[in-house]
């Protein structure tokens, strides 16, 4: 039986050539061999809770994209500007959005 968990691998690369990292410097910042990453993005190897949830942090991809793959994300842009205003500090929200909303308002 086709489990949707078997598209792990697949959501998994795509996101790390999202974010513009190599496999090496990903398995570097989770301190992993880049062998094993490969073995989870390509030979449908299942990482541990702990790393699942390391990646899914590092990489800046919602959980849902993982457990609920069926209702894949259409617009990646959108997912990662969430995760960056998720970065950011109460000022810089502030500026965000007040300049969202002046471009908003001005169309």
């Amino acid at each position: 039986m086709h489990n949707d968990f078997d598209k792990l691998g697949s959501i998994l690369k795509t996101a790390r050539k999202n974010n513009n990292l190599t496999r090496e410097q990903l398995a570097e910042k989770l301190g992993i061999t880049s062998r094993y990453l490969m073995s989870v993005e390509n030979e449908n190897k299942k990482p541990s809770y702990s790393l699942l949830f390391r990646l899914i942090r590092e990489l800046g991809i919602s959980a849902d994209a993982i457990f609920f793959p069926e209702n894949e994300h259409t617009n990646a842009e959108i997912e990662h500007l969430t995760h960056l205003l998720g970065l950011c500090d109460e000022r810089d929200l502030k500026v965000i959005k007040a300049t969202v909303k002046a471009l908003v308002d001005t169309k």
